[in-house]
């Protein structure tokens, strides 16, 4: 086996396992904060939020410095530091004594750690990159594995143990991932220090895709805002479809896990047709079947209708994600690969932020079908700006 083969089997297994444990902390943290002491529903609500969100600040402000030092010191010290960190910090929200600890340890989870984003550079500058768009995508599907995997195993375990020692459990996971990744080899040596020393006007600068660079952030931002202004309030869409039914959480799960297992199945197939074809047409596909599928999924009758299109929701996701990776990987230079890919999980983290923030605010004004009518048009927006400023802009062979 191939040292990037081995680095990127690691990788997986390690991010299966910390997203088996991290999948496990959105289903108990509601009753965690009622837990510590907040009683009104609509308190906890706020204050779910509240902590849930703020890891997703601090992550986007810190994301660049840490993908700067990526390329001064490496990317292995950077994901030692991402995973033990986030188990550490898991550990210790369990011994959290009120909800204002709760929101401290998530801004400095997201200050020091931000796992996946610290694991991509690595695989980005180990893997070939011939062979970079299955290697994103590999990566991927173990990610939506584990995070499929984690609520099922999560919810009936905290019932039995508790919610202080499931963050316990999961900082155990983390920390597991930790010791698997001591066994990366990285091959690539650290940028020179004047390289690193560059100015981040300097560094864009130098950049030979500028513009598409840009506009993969703005995907990347738009992307992102799209998934989280829907996800949130999909179980009370999903009640609202069906009010008299008596397995709600069933329902809904089923209606959830469809996406995911869709980018599951299809993950690996995409990531081949992106190193065949070309990542950044792989990624202009997938936002444009994305925008189109968002639109029937406010029309539907029934919860089945809309898990057969959060289906098909998924097999774009399975090719959007990756492919904004392989497309950063294809026109980056490698000594500015971290730098660049911070700004883009910069990006992805404030498109979380505000999607969460400003979707629930537009579903109480518009309601659920028209928020899936607004969420297909931006995402068809965003495939016309991807067709002009990345996939008309390179030239012919930059990332196939």
């Amino acid at each position: 086996m191939a040292v990037w083969q081995r680095n990127l089997a690691i990788c997986c297994i390690a991010s299966f396992i910390v997203s088996v444990g991290m999948s496990q902390m959105a289903p108990i943290l509601p009753l965690y904060i009622h837990e510590l002491g907040v009683e009104a529903p609509e308190d906890v609500a706020r204050w779910s939020g509240i902590v849930f969100g703020c890891n997703f600040v601090s992550l986007a402000i810190f994301s660049p410095i840490w993908g700067r030092l990526a390329d001064k010191y490496g990317r292995k010290p950077m994901i030692l530091r991402a995973s033990g960190w986030l188990g550490l910090i898991m550990i210790a929200l369990g011994f959290a004594q009120s909800v204002w600890q709760l929101a401290g340890l998530r801004l400095l989870q997201g200050a020091m750690s931000g796992f996946q984003a610290a694991v991509v550079p690595l695989i980005a500058a180990e893997t070939p990159k011939e062979k970079s768009g299955w290697a994103m995508s590999m990566f991927f599907a173990a990610q939506v594995t584990g995070g499929l995997l984690g609520p099922i195993f999560g919810g009936g375990l905290a019932e039995v143990i508790g919610y202080r020692h499931s963050f316990f459990l999961i900082g155990s996971l983390c920390l597991l991932g930790f010791c698997a990744l001591w066994f990366v080899h990285e091959t690539k040596c650290p940028a020179p220090a004047a390289v690193v020393a560059q100015s981040t006007r300097e560094a864009f600068a130098s950049l030979p895709y500028r513009r598409a660079t840009l506009a993969v952030f703005a995907t990347t931002f738009l992307m992102h805002f799209s998934i989280t202004c829907v996800q949130p309030a999909l179980t009370v869409y999903v009640a609202e479809l069906a009010p008299d039914t008596e397995h709600l959480a069933v329902v809904s799960g089923f209606v959830f896990s469809c996406a995911g297992l869709a980018s599951m199945l299809f993950a690996s197939r995409l990531g081949h047709l992106s190193d065949e074809v070309g990542a950044h047409r792989v990624l202009l596909g997938s936002l444009t079947l994305a925008g189109l599928v968002s639109f029937p999924q406010g029309l539907v009758a029934t919860p089945w209708q809309l898990g057969g299109l959060r289906f098909v929701h998924g097999i774009a996701m399975a090719g959007l994600i990756p492919a904004t990776n392989d497309t950063i990987r294809q026109i980056t230079p490698s000594h500015c690969l971290g730098r660049i890919y911070g700004f883009n999980q910069s990006a992805q983290f404030i498109g979380m932020f505000t999607g969460a923030f400003i979707g629930g605010q537009l579903t109480a004004w518009l309601g659920f079908a028209h928020m899936f009518f607004v969420v297909g048009a931006l995402l068809l927006l965003c495939a016309a700006w991807c067709k002009l400023r990345v996939v008309d802009d390179l030239p012919r062979g930059a990332t196939d």
